[in-house]
């Protein structure tokens, strides 16, 4: 692989990503100064030449979402005016990707206005790590390569040593996601049913499905609060679960979410490091991290050398 026209960027969101991911491609991120002025405005400046190179942004834009997407923006902007021939965002976190339709009257669908900026902005491409929902990637127009931490965490759930396992889908709407991993796990399928009353708020209903003495893999693309997620956990268990454990790419953890998962009887929570873990969340024995960095860079590398990225899709 030749590194000539490489250059690789991050912003304050994820930079131990970033790094690892310079790591498995063997080049150096690159050098910008990236702070802010005292009323909190971001400040970006690109401290080498870009001047026809092939750069890519890393940035999830996890919390502080506004600071991290202006961040991203600017950066954007600021190679595009330094003359990059090509620049691809890597979103291994996209925010604002859970209001991406009108559910509720004058409501903004906020997932197509970010795309919209992105692009504005000067964005040519994107590489996106597990979208919260896939028609996502028609809000943009330009290229969008989706990618999913499954096989990260196919491997480690492989390796586990759980018997009589069932992969569970939290909810309808993540049934699809769910039976793709209990495919590659050979294992049966289970659905907790809900019903949400409001954000954040969730009230397990029943369970579709044997769980009867069966270690449960409850399978989601975010977890926020963790409500869901404990409430799910403790319906499998008096259903006659043996355990229960749960994996998900993106560790967003809001508000009181760590706590819950320490109190709760999950026996452990696996995440992708697509977003850096709060400190407490670093603390908390049931929570574990798998990097996806490998899988990144081999997705930089076919896209830089552009070969087919079709492979890294499962």
């Amino acid at each position: 692989m030749t590194l000539d026209r490489l250059r690789i960027f991050t912003g304050n969101a994820n930079p131990q990503l970033a790094e690892e991911i310079c790591q498995h491609l063997g080049c150096p991120l690159g050098a910008a100064s990236v702070k802010q002025f005292m009323d909190g405005e971001n400040y970006i400046q690109i401290l080498e030449n870009v001047r026809g190179m092939d750069v890519f942004v890393v940035q999830p834009t996890c919390t502080p979402v506004d600071r991290n997407i202006m961040e991203l923006l600017l950066m954007i902007d600021a190679l595009k005016r330094a003359s990059a021939d090509r620049i691809t965002a890597v979103l291994p976190y996209y925010g604002y990707a859970r209001q991406d339709r009108k559910d509720k009257p004058r409501v903004p669908i906020s997932a197509k206005l970010v795309a919209s900026i992105m692009e504005t902005a000067g964005a040519d491409r994107v590489l996106a790590l597990d979208l919260h929902a896939a028609p996502i990637q028609g809000f943009f127009s330009v290229p969008v390569d989706h990618l999913f931490a499954t096989p990260v965490m196919i491997e480690y759930w492989l390796n586990a040593d759980l018997p009589d396992l069932v992969v569970v889908s939290p909810d309808a709407g993540g049934v699809e996601r769910a039976r793709a991993f209990a495919k590659r796990l050979n294992a049966p399928l289970a659905i907790i049913d809900k019903r949400r009353e409001e954000a954040n708020v969730a009230e397990v209903m029943h369970i579709i499905g044997d769980v009867q003495g069966r270690h449960c893999l409850m399978i989601d693309d975010i977890i926020d609060t963790a409500g869901t997620l404990v409430k799910g956990a403790d319906a499998l268990l008096a259903h006659g679960a043996a355990s229960v454990s749960a994996c998900a790419t993106h560790a967003v953890l809001s508000g009181p979410a760590v706590d819950r998962i320490a109190s709760s009887n999950l026996r452990e929570v696996v995440f992708a490091n697509s977003i850096p873990l709060r400190p407490d969340a670093e603390r908390c024995p049931r929570i574990k991290v798998l990097s996806v960095a490998p899988l990144l860079a081999r997705a930089i590398e076919s896209i830089h050398e552009e070969t087919s990225v079709s492979t890294l899709f499962v």
